[in-house]
C-alpha cells in the first residue's frame, strides 16, 4: 500500500470520527432544560476529543494534501439506516465512531502516530454512549406529560383479553401517551412477561417509555425502561443494588410526608407519583390526598419530574392543572374509554389549552 493511500484513509477518518463527535457534542450540548440532565463533562470530554483529532490534521499537512474526495468510490453508495429517534442517532454515531478510531489506530502504527490517543478515546466512547442514552431516557421523562397505566382487569370489572388489552395500548399511544405502565395484578409472572415482551414491540421505535409495575425481576428481564414501586414494595435502595444504571425507578406518594422522605432518602426515585387526588376504586384503601396535595408537590417538588395520579379523566383535569400538575397519570380515563386514542389526545392537548408550564422545569 502506498504511504498516500495511508494518509487518505487517515483523513478520512479523522473526518468520518469529528462528524460523529459533532453530532454527539451537539446533542449534550443543547439536550433538555435542566441541569440535572445536561451535563456538562460529557459536553467537554466530547469537544476534546474532536480537537485532538484535528490538532492530528495540523501537525501532518500531507494527510489533507493526500484527499481525493471527488474518486472516493463510496461517496454514491446510499445509507440504508434510517433514524426513528434520538436513541438510533446516538447509537449510530457513537458506533461510528469507535470504528473510525479503531481505523486510525491501526493505519496510524504504520506511518509512526503515536495511536495511542485512538485507543484511549475508543475507550472512552464506549463510557460515553451509556451515559448519553441514560441522559435521553431521563429526557424522555422530564418532558413526558401523560402517563397510562394500563391493566387487562380495570375498575370497571371489564376483563379484556390479550387482544383488546393490546389494542388499547396502541391507540394510546397513537394518541399521544408518553409513559406505558403495565400493572397487572391478576396474572401470573409468565403472562405478565409476555404481555410485557408484546407491549415492547408496540413501542419499538416511538420516543414511549414503558415501565413494569411493582416487579423489578420482570421489568428487567422484559428489557423494560424501569419499574414503579409502591410505599409497601422494595425500597428505592434496593431497587438500584440490582438494576443498571439509568434504569427508571419511579415511587408512589400520598402524602407531603411521603414526599418529603421521598426527596431526602439516598438513592433518590427518578419520579414520583402524587396521589390519588379523587376517589378512585384502583386504589380503594386509600383516602384522597386531594388537590391540596398536588399543591404541595408543585411547590415542594422542585426538583424531581411528578405525575398527579387518581381518578383523573376529561371532566376533572383542568382542576389538577390549575393545582399546579405539569404531568398526571390516568387509568380508566383511557382504559376505559370507548376511543382510547381520542382520549389520550383530549388529556394530551388539556395541558396545551391551560398552557401550563412544566411544574420539572421551573
Amino acid at each position: 500500500m502506498l504511504r498516500n493511500d495511508i494518509h487518505r484513509i487517515i483523513d478520512a477518518n479523522i473526518n468520518r470520527s469529528s462528524e460523529a463527535l459533532r453530532v454527539l457534542e451537539d446533542w449534550a450540548r443543547f439536550s433538555g432544560q435542566r441541569a440535572e440532565i445536561r451535563d456538562q463533562r460529557l459536553n467537554l470530554t466530547l469537544k476534546k476529543i474532536r480537537h485532538d483529532l484535528n490538532n492530528i490534521l495540523s501537525f501532518y499537512p500531507n494527510f489533507i494534501m493526500s484527499r481525493e474526495s471527488v474518486y472516493d468510490v463510496g461517496r454514491d453508495v446510499e445509507s440504508s439506516s434510517q433514524r426513528k429517534s434520538v436513541r438510533d442517532i446516538i447509537r449510530a454515531n457513537c458506533k461510528r465512531l469507535e470504528e473510525s478510531l479503531r481505523v486510525l489506530s491501526e493505519y496510524g502504527q504504520l506511518i509512526n502516530i503515536d495511536v495511542k490517543i485512538f485507543e484511549n478515546n475508543r475507550y472512552e466512547i464506549y463510557t460515553i454512549e451509556k451515559e448519553l442514552l441514560k441522559n435521553e431516557k431521563l429526557l424522555r421523562l422530564y418532558n413526558a406529560r401523560l402517563y397510562l397505566v394500563a391493566g387487562k382487569s380495570v375498575a370497571s370489572q371489564h376483563l379484556y383479553n390479550d387482544h383488546e388489552f393490546l389494542s388499547i395500548i396502541e391507540k394510546a399511544v397513537s394518541g399521544g401517551v408518553d409513559i406505558i405502565q403495565l400493572r397487572e395484578k391478576n396474572e401470573n409472572e409468565t403472562k405478565v412477561l409476555n404481555l410485557a415482551k408484546e407491549i415492547k414491540k408496540i413501542l419499538s421505535g416511538t420516543e414511549v417509555l414503558f415501565i413494569v409495575n411493582d416487579r423489578v425481576d420482570l421489568a428487567l428481564a422484559c428489557d423494560a425502561d424501569g419499574v414503579h414501586l409502591g410505599q409497601d414494595d422494595l425500597s428505592v435502595g434496593e431497587a438500584r443494588k440490582i438494576t443498571p444504571d439509568g434504569f427508571i425507578i419511579g415511587l408512589s406518594t400520598h402524602s407531603p410526608e411521603q414526599g418529603v422522605k421521598a426527596i431526602h432518602e439516598l438513592p433518590l426515585p427518578d419520579y414520583l407519583g402524587v396521589g390519588p387526588v379523587f376517589p378512585t376504586p384502583t386504589k380503594p384503601d386509600y383516602k384522597p390526598a386531594g388537590l391540596e396535595y398536588v399543591s404541595w408537590a408543585k411547590d415542594n417538588l422542585k426538583n424531581i419530574p411528578w405525575f398527579a395520579i387518581g381518578g383523573i379523566d376529561e371532566g376533572n383535569i383542568d382542576k389538577v392543572i390549575d393545582a399546579g400538575a405539569g404531568k398526571v397519570a390516568v387509568v380508566r380515563a383511557i382504559m376505559n374509554s370507548s376511543d382510547p386514542k381520542a382520549a389520550a389526545e383530549q388529556l394530551k392537548g388539556k395541558f396545551l389549552e391551560n398552557k401550563k408550564e412544566y411544574v420539572t422545569s421551573k
